[in-house]
């Protein structure tokens, strides 16, 4: 292949595959390096545009010609430069220690801002060390690589970092210590001063357009990493000899995205850990709790610790580890999006929930396709729910999904699913109507509607929750203004005749008393 003739990947052996990025999607072939995961391929499914057929260095090289093509007509750099920034864009990524985000990787262009992630126990070293010269390069050719795609004319970039919680681990270090503070704080530190550096040389070239900060917080004097107290201030000092910067700003956190999994980080910047197994789908369409890679470095390297290592982590720990790498940041990291599970023994690799037969629907509400997944016990114990929706907006999708995870912790500490079917049935808002695919649901009031009363016949044997009418699943709306009520004085809820007291309590019963006011 001419793509990777006198590469790295010429010596790098590929297995291939069939993964999909999602449980619902088809799965597609799929080649990724020996001993990649699982995850990896899935994420590997994810990045790649289209259905058909995808290989790692053929999708890579993709991105990293439009990286050194940039370069050079921007001026960051010339022929030569651009064959080194190649060839270390390969390396990072081979090792699994960098790339930059999915919108990199799938072309979006102008449409999203790119980032760089690095991936921190990619740099860890055999005995407690990390490879801090080889971190610093991974910072600048990072930045050079942004800022090479958006053709040297971005004053912000975003360069971040990946599974903080990884590396504390396999560290030996608590989360909620002083000492982990101490070197999530010097790893920023260094971050930034070798981002600084380099778009301190890329000034030099094309011209400076901010100055140096002439005040920089003071880095930790010590941490239990050998070496890295003196790096950071090296790094922050190398930045500030800099004649001028060419960015404004260049460290941002994000949350993760598929780049994340493909380089094999279990948590977005600096969350601390989810707990110490992760669930994986076999290919057999089951999902099993592993151990995550850091309780399997823990196990091994700390194992009268782990309990302590890999434990959840309060509230308090985690504003105070915000607070402690903010100073370095350019932009406020973002919150974790689920707080951590209970600590737990590190199990051996056992399936825990099976992928029960038939519970995966899918239909249409109101003209929206939308699939709901749930996963059971082995007892048929309903534990989790899904959506997956096609037409939506991103920002309905994630409080879609957000509201799932919600109800599936739920359902795992014990809420009955009744309690939920009594709140969630008969919900009205779009998309509501005809649904299509659910024989004995024919129309619902919305997604949440459809839901609820489908796992209230799967689950409960509900078979008394009426259908609402045409009227209950049309869209709200307040008419025109002499058909609108006055909004003051609202009238309260009329009260139910004598023998409709059953009625009025159950969900469909609350939701017909309630008036729209708008």
């Amino acid at each position: 292949m001419a793509l990777i003739t006198g590469t790295l990947w010429e010596e790098v052996a590929l297995r291939r595959t069939r993964a999909a990025a999602d449980p619902d999607a088809p799965p597609r072939a799929v080649a990724l390096p020996l001993g990649w995961d699982a995850g990896a391929a899935a994420a590997l499914a994810a990045l790649a545009p289209g259905q058909g057929p995808v290989t790692l260095p053929r999708l890579a090289e993709g991105w990293i010609a439009r990286v050194t093509r940039a370069g050079q007509k921007s001026g960051i750099v010339d022929a030569a430069g651009a064959a080194r920034l190649a060839e270390g864009l390969r390396g990072l990524l081979l090792t699994r220690r960098g790339a930059p985000g999915a919108e990199v990787w799938r072309g979006e262009g102008s449409k999203a801002e790119p980032r760089f992630v690095l991936n921190l126990p990619a740099f860890l070293e055999p005995g407690g060390g990390f490879d801090l010269e080889g971190y610093a390069e991974a910072c600048a050719l990072a930045i050079r690589s942004l800022d090479a795609l958006g053709g040297a004319k971005a004053s912000r970039l975003r360069l971040g970092f990946a599974d903080l919680a990884g590396l504390l681990a396999a560290l030996g270090l608590a989360y909620d210590s002083p000492e982990a503070r101490a070197t999530a704080t010097a790893i920023a530190a260094l971050t930034r001063g070798a981002a600084e550096a380099e778009s301190g040389r890329i000034a030099a070239t094309l011209g400076a357009r901010e100055p140096v900060a002439l005040l920089w917080p003071a880095p930790p004097a010590e941490t239990p990493v050998p070496g890295l107290a003196a790096a950071a201030r090296a790094a922050l000092d190398a930045a500030a000899a800099s004649p001028g910067l060419r960015h404004q700003g260049l460290l941002a956190l994000a949350l993760p995205d598929a780049v994340e999994a493909l380089l094999g980080a279990e948590t977005g910047g600096i969350a601390p850990a989810a707990g110490s197994t992760r669930a994986v789908l076999t290919e057999a369409g089951e999902v099993a709790e592993v151990p995550t890679r850091a309780a399997l470095i823990v196990t091994r390297d700390h194992p009268a610790r782990a309990g302590t290592l890999l434990a959840s982590v309060p509230d308090r720990a985690r504003a105070a580890m915000r607070e402690a790498v903010a100073q370095f940041l350019h932009a406020a990291p973002p919150a974790p999006v689920a707080l951590p599970a209970p600590a737990q023994p590190v199990p051996k690799p056992q399936p825990m929930l099976r992928r029960h037969a038939g519970t995966t629907l899918h239909v249409t509400v109101g003209g929206h396709k939308v699939a709901l997944r749930t996963a059971e016990d082995a007892a048929g114990r309903l534990l989790e729910i899904a959506f997956t929706l096609s037409k939506e907006g991103a920002a309905y999708r994630s409080l879609m999904d957000g509201f799932a995870q919600s109800v599936s912790l739920g359902l795992q500490a014990g809420v009955p699913l009744a309690d939920y079917v009594e709140a969630f049935a008969y919900t009205r808002f779009g998309p509501a109507g005809l649904v299509e695919g659910d024989p004995a649901i024919p129309r619902a009031t919305s997604v949440l509607d459809w839901a609820f009363r489908r796992l209230a016949l799967d689950y409960l044997g509900r078979r008394d929750l009426p259908q609402p009418s045409e009227e209950d699943c049309l869209p709200d709306s307040p008419g025109t203004a002499a058909q609108q009520a006055p909004l003051l004085p609202l009238d309260l809820p009329p009260q139910p005749a004598p023998g409709r007291e059953a009625a009025a309590a159950s969900p469909r019963g609350r939701r017909r008393t309630l008036r729209l006011v708008g």
